[in-house]
């Protein structure tokens, strides 16, 4: 199968620079798979999982927070928030996180801190689901 150059970019640091021959990402349209010479296309990303293809055929796994894709001339590039593999995620702290935002949500104080806890969860909760993913 055909490679392309994936990279995945955080306003901290470039996440992954290389070459793959799929990848896989949750649009807010809903799940694409990318492969060589994929059609131009960009589309914002929410809080979800990202497989990218390894040598063997088989998928690392990550979570995104929230961002967009960019695919042309044979390159995808991904820019995010925050992206961890999912053997790198903390899952004490994230079901704390998880914990925290849903209590900031019963709350109600404000529209704003209603808006920041949602988001909170959802990155809390993809963070899981990625985590257990990897797990089975």
């Amino acid at each position: 199968m055909a490679k392309f150059h994936l990279t995945v970019i955080t306003p901290e640091k470039t996440f992954f620079d290389g070459e793959t021959e799929e990848v896989i990402l949750r649009t807010t349209e809903g799940d694409i798979g990318i492969l060589a010479n994929h059609i131009s296309l960009v589309a914002a990303l929410p809080s979800g999982p990202m497989k990218v293809k390894n040598e063997d055929g088989s998928f690392h796994v990550a979570a995104v927070s929230v961002g967009l894709v960019k695919v042309g001339k044979n390159t995808v590039n991904v820019f995010a928030d925050a992206v961890e593999w999912a053997e790198d995620i903390d899952i004490e702290w994230a079901r704390r996180s998880e914990e925290a935002a849903r209590r900031r949500i019963e709350a109600k104080q404000s529209e704003r801190d209603l808006d920041f806890a949602e988001l909170k969860l959802k990155r809390a909760l993809n963070r899981i689901s990625v985590h257990e993913q990897a797990q089975r």
